[in-house]
């Protein structure tokens, strides 16, 4: 494995494009998207200094999460959450970054009461509008907002999106380009359980291009794993 040989590079661009953009790096959170890989693999990007990691599929977390429960690792759920697996990781994972319905805050804002909890969450943005994709359309998303700020368990951070695929990286540009000014307009939610301070957008692709944009956390599975052979559902 190369792990912490490509985690030393993509720190490196990170810090590139943070001070191309007049940023400071350290204001930029590498999540490393780890689904698929087993924990060896999470436990070597550990010891190479990462402590963010997302997971797309229940299972395939929580085999990890045992494994590695004795490390102070940040774990983020940055795939589609089924309401019937809610209650295996609200008390396991630091954020959520795909709160797409009124149905699932509802759901997790009461699983959280009962547990007597909170949880850090980020409302996924469909910024494409692409049918196969989950997420709120960016013209709902004050709507939604105003839906959130009575479920107090649950504790608005920003937002998050998945664009459209371009094989030529600059031409996502635009779309992280709406995502930062749906960021900046959306900073108005001024409550107790909202505040809006992270904008996650950017994978092993195109971080850089998010990065320019205005990301605060990028995703990164590919550039620092490899590339995935193992599915899950």
């Amino acid at each position: 494995m190369l792990v912490k040989e490509n985690i030393l590079r993509i720190k490196e661009k990170i810090a590139d494009a943070a001070v191309k953009a007049g940023r400071n790096p350290n204001e930029i959170t590498l999540v490393a998207v780890s689904k698929t890989f087993p924990y060896n693999y999470v436990n070597e990007a550990y010891l190479a200094g990462v402590k963010n990691f997302g997971e797309n599929y229940v299972q395939d977390f929580l085999t990890k999460y045992d494994e590695l429960k004795d490390k102070d690792i940040k774990w983020h759920f940055i795939g589609h959450l089924q309401r019937n697996k809610i209650k295996y990781i609200i008390d396991k994972i630091y954020m959520l970054h795909t709160l797409d319905s009124v149905k699932l805050a509802k759901n997790l804002n009461k699983k959280l009461e009962s547990a007597d909890k909170q949880l850090r969450v980020l409302v996924q943005i469909n910024i494409g509008e692409e049918s196969a994709k989950n997420g709120i359309h960016p013209e709902e998303a004050e709507n939604f907002l105003d839906e959130l700020q009575t479920l107090s368990n649950l504790k608005v951070e920003g937002i998050m999106a998945i664009p459209p695929y371009f094989s030529e990286s600059e031409k996502v540009r635009p779309y992280f380009n709406r995502m930062r000014n749906l960021f900046d307009k959306l900073k108005k939610f001024n409550c107790e359980n909202i505040n809006m301070r992270e904008l996650s957008m950017g994978m092993s692709n195109d971080f850089h291009i998010a990065i320019e944009e205005g990301a605060t956390i990028v995703r990164i599975g590919t550039k620092i794993f490899g590339e995935r052979t193992c599915k899950f559902k």
